[in-house]
């Protein structure tokens, strides 16, 4: 059962971006019974199992820009770190229902902005800042679904280095990669095409976490009974998604986002709400 659940998360994950954690943390916990942050644990190590998958895939397409993905590693990795440290003292502190309420939201308000972009479809290339003039964050790729290629550049660095930061901070907190505010930081701020911004999201996916699990491993808080099923049905959902996904259409891909967006914003406030 664990394997065909996370089957199904990675698959998922990796055609939002959202790495598949956001799915296994509150089934583990939920439905199998396992301590919030064994749950988180594992879900640490499936989310890695889902970026090694789905990375390499993706920049053989020459989707991910990992030039982009590196800069903002450094404001995510000190957020993940901070957050796996803080998530042991909340979780024996009687506070995790409050911080699952709060993480569910602050995804729901993240809803009106996303289903905008859904009818509105993606915008041009975005206008670059000095930073990024500076360090050379701009790039193109093929679309298979337009059969051109698209050119991009980032914008607004600053605020995108702010998100990644609160990103990272949820992913230590959560094991769930954050793969939700990546991918609006990467869209919305630095302005990249979705798909680019998805598949840089599951690169960066993967150094956050890996940031979180050695955390979680040095405290004790990873089972390798239940993290090994996870990680394997995990990958192998990713595999299929990341093999599905060059070939959709970006509305397509955004609406998939915004689906599972409000999905796990309710799963998760009614967990905490102790209704689910």
């Amino acid at each position: 059962m664990l394997v065909l659940v996370a089957i199904a998360a990675g698959f998922l994950g990796s055609l939002a971006g959202l790495g598949g954690g956001v799915v296994i943390v509150p089934v583990l916990v939920v439905f199998f019974q396992v301590p919030f942050v064994d749950a988180v644990g594992a879900s640490a190590i499936s989310v890695l199992a889902t970026s090694a998958a789905t990375g390499s895939a993706y920049v053989k397409d020459r989707l991910t820009d990992l030039r982009i993905g590196m800069f903002l590693e450094i404001a995510t990795v000190p957020g993940a770190l901070i957050g796996a440290t803080a998530t042991i003292f909340l979780a024996r502190s009687n506070l995790v229902s409050l911080l699952l309420v709060g993480l569910g939201l602050v995804l729901l308000a993240s809803v009106p902005g996303n289903l905008r972009k859904v009818r509105e479809g993606t915008t041009g290339p975005a206008v670059p800042d000095a930073r990024s003039k500076r360090l050379g964050l701009s790039g193109r790729y093929f679309d298979l679904h337009l059969h051109r290629e698209v050119p991009y550049n980032a914008g607004r660095t600053t605020p995108a280095l702010g998100v990644m930061f609160a990103a990272g901070l949820v992913s230590g907190l959560f094991g769930i990669g954050s793969g939700v505010l990546k991918v609006q930081a990467l869209e919305r701020y630095l302005g990249l095409p979705i798909k680019v911004a998805t598949a840089t999201s599951n690169f960066m996916i993967g150094v956050t976490v890996a940031a979180t699990s050695g955390v979680l491993l040095s405290a004790g808080y990873i089972d390798p009974v239940i993290a090994a099923p996870v990680a394997l049905g995990t990958a192998a959902g990713s595999f299929v998604g990341s093999w599905l996904f060059p070939g959709l259409s970006s509305r397509v891909v955004q609406g998939v986002f915004l689906t599972i967006l409000i999905v796990l914003a309710v799963e998760i406030i009614l967990r905490g709400l102790g209704l689910a």
